[in-house]
């Protein structure tokens, strides 16, 4: 397996806020490590898996040591949203 998957086992809910000060809740599908790294894999709260925005973000930290969450450049978040995806799979199939 490429990443490890660490499963929300109940409604997980944050709240994150854009450019523009606006507050949007989330629901935590999933958290993975893929390759020394931790990711979030978000989704508007009130919207579907199937047809909702996914939001795939790194954790990180900020200058005074917070935990944060970035976004990701393009091919990163292809190679993380490929992992997730088959993990999912994985899931469904057995």
């Amino acid at each position: 397996m490429k990443g490890d998957r660490k499963m929300a086992e109940e409604l997980e809910v944050i709240t994150l806020v854009d450019e523009n000060g606006e507050e949007q809740d989330f629901e935590v599908l999933d958290i993975l490590e893929v390759e020394g790294s931790t990711y979030a894999v978000l989704l508007p709260l009130g919207q579907d898996e199937e047809s909702g925005d996914i939001l795939i973000l790194k954790f990180s930290q900020d200058e005074e040591g917070n935990e944060i969450l970035v976004d990701l450049e393009d091919e990163e978040w292809e190679k993380v949203a490929d992992i997730w995806e088959e993990l999912r799979f994985k899931e469904n199939n057995h």
